[in-house]
């Protein structure tokens, strides 16, 4: 089955209210989806990572509110803080929760838009997540050190994390000539720091593995939550084929919104006419 079938289905199935014609809005899906999974995100970039990425990111700090989320911003299309006292802490389950709660939330929207829209920023938020966290130990162990070996350590590292070189997730330099390339270079320019060149070494590439195998491993966590997450979707789809609950809930929706009858008895017509516009959960539903 296609994939974008599954979505259609899931979308039907969790936002009924949907009318065809409508488009969804990234930028209001994003707020949406933010005041879920991004709560300050200014302070935190691992926070889309910690709320609706993977536990392995860890656990986010504790929220004062959503002032730096709200702020500015239409509460239409934002969730406020009582109703997210009903969101999982599961960061897996919390990112189906905002799902459910957004696509409901921005007219137009499907999970598939969601998936479009935000996979890509939680990733982001992830390898954010895998080299902030390094970079915490590394500074502390080096204040740990003399005044000097330290200066020598930040200069390095910050010669080595520049975009023309490893960068910030060291992802340029996972093989260990690139390392010791720009390793040489910027000791080079490091001036004064040969007494604890080897020191700096070891530490940065330590650094280094660390953020490419954190970087890795919580991708692999990120495909297996949302693998889970689609996987539950299609067996909602499924159980709402079954006797035909889908396609008579949509019967019921259009005669009781839009037919001048309801389709009360006598005006079988309207019935009708109802039923050829739900039509498409029969061929939706066949392809499950």
């Amino acid at each position: 089955m296609k994939k974008s079938s599954i979505f259609f289905i899931a979308c039907f199935i969790t936002c009924p209210n949907i009318v065809f014609g409508a488009t969804c809005s990234q930028m209001n899906l994003t707020r949406c989806l933010d005041s879920v999974c991004a709560i300050n995100i200014s302070s935190n970039p691992a926070a889309r990572c910690q709320y609706c990425g993977t536990a392995s990111a860890g656990t986010p700090s504790a929220s004062s509110g959503m002032q730096s989320l709200s702020l500015g911003q239409s509460a239409k299309y934002t969730l406020t803080e009582k109703e997210l006292k009903n969101a999982p802490s599961d960061p897996g389950q919390r990112y189906i929760w905002a799902t459910k709660q957004c696509i409901e939330k921005v007219s137009g929207c499907t999970a598939e838009d969601v998936s479009d829209v935000y996979d890509e920023l939680i990733e982001q938020s992830c390898k954010a997540a895998g080299v902030s966290a390094q970079m915490t130990a590394t500074i502390a162990n080096a204040n740990k050190q003399t005044a000097s070996e330290t200066s020598c350590l930040s200069t390095i590292r910050a010669c080595m994390i520049e975009d023309k070189r490893c960068g910030a997730d060291y992802s340029s330099c996972e093989d260990d000539a690139s390392f010791n390339n720009f390793f040489s270079a910027c000791s080079v320019e490091a001036v004064g720091c040969g007494d604890f060149i080897a020191t700096i070494r070891t530490n940065l590439t330590t650094a280094r593995d660390t953020a490419i195998n954190n970087a890795e491993a919580l991708v692999e966590s990120i495909v297996k939550n949302y693998q889970t997450s689609r996987e539950q979707k299609l067996y909602s789809a499924q159980e709402s084929c079954k006797d035909n609950k889908a396609l008579n809930d949509c019967i019921e929706t259009i005669c009781e919104r839009s037919m001048p009858y309801k389709c009360a008895t006598g005006h079988e017509s309207e019935r009708a006419t109802a039923n050829q516009f739900c039509k498409f959960y029969e061929t939706a539903c066949e392809l499950l």
